[in-house]
């Protein structure tokens, strides 16, 4: 049983920091490549950011560019999202998800597992 794990999330004032992490289990995680999609109240879930399987590659939607970090240990299968100079619309559930085939990063109809969501909360 595949299952993604996320943690970290919270309340943070704007210009704050957070780190968010997810947990897989169940799968060999370094065949996937994993990303984190965001979704906020009344919005549709957006893409955030990707790395492929390897950790050498990385893809970042422009909103989050120069602010957001994504790494991952393959060895304790995990993927971590720092997030710096965070803003308020930077609120929303956070997922974590798990796709066996690259490319298309950027779609979450790529991604074979999700996780359940972390809420961050980024206050004025």
């Amino acid at each position: 049983q595949v299952q993604l794990v996320e943690s970290g999330g919270g309340l943070v004032q704007a210009g704050g920091s957070l780190r968010i992490s997810c947990a897989a289990s169940g799968l060999t995680f370094s065949r996937y490549s994993m990303g984190w999609f965001r979704q906020a109240p009344g919005k549709e879930r957006e893409f955030v950011v990707a790395i492929n399987r390897s950790g050498g590659s990385t893809y970042y939607a422009d909103s989050v560019k120069g602010r957001f970090t994504i790494s991952r240990d393959n060895a304790k299968n995990t993927v971590t999202l720092q997030m710096n100079s965070l803003k308020p619309e930077d609120t929303a559930v956070y997922y974590c998800a798990a796709a066996l085939y690259s490319g298309n990063y950027y779609q979450a109809s790529r991604y074979d597992y999700w996780g359940q969501g972390t809420q961050v909360t980024v206050s004025s």
